[in-house]
């Protein structure tokens, strides 16, 4: 049996209560993201809201602050946000109403989880965060934007010029 078969079993025996990915680099022996798998056999034992036939997933891939060059670390509130997020979406009634965020969270049903081949990856079912309209037209914005561009470039083309000179007068032409 492979990994495909074992993931379409898993799901389809309703055992995934939650994904969460995690950004790469929170641990010290390696450096890939990792996956956190909930996993339950009674998604309806009464303490919480009946979840049968539903997974919650979590991309906090993007969350974290480097502490150094090749760590990564959560903070508390993070951490926080995570955990109120699966409780709400659980039922919990303490931690409040649950609600699907467009690139952090996503609740799908089994039948949505098929449809994209049984894959458990978080960042295929909560998409992309919603981009803030700042009500500049997009003609206008990329009009803008090239001529900063070009300004860009010119200026970087003086700065070469002045830098290829002074490396001249010190011997080291280019």
């Amino acid at each position: 049996m492979g990994e495909g078969e074992i993931r379409k079993a898993i799901i389809e025996a309703d055992l995934v209560d939650c994904m969460i990915a995690l950004p790469g680099q929170l641990f010290y022996t390696t450096q890939i993201p990792v996956c956190l798998w909930f996993l339950t056999r009674n998604k309806k034992n009464g303490k919480f809201r009946d979840r049968r036939g539903w997974t919650l997933f979590i991309d906090a891939r993007k969350l974290g602050h480097l502490v150094d060059r090749i760590h990564r670390e959560l903070s508390d509130e993070e951490i926080a946000r995570i955990a109120a997020t699966y409780h709400a979406w659980r039922g919990e009634k303490e931690t409040g109403k649950y609600k699907d965020i467009a690139g952090f969270c996503k609740n799908a049903t089994t039948d949505e989880i098929a449809s994209h081949g049984h894959v458990l990856t978080p960042g295929r079912y909560v998409g992309a965060e919603e981009v803030e309209d700042d009500g500049e037209p997009f003609d206008e914005k990329m009009k803008r934007l090239t001529a900063k561009l070009e300004e860009q470039f010119t200026e970087s083309a003086k700065l070469e010029k002045a830098i290829r000179a002074n490396l001249k007068k010190l011997g080291f032409g280019l």
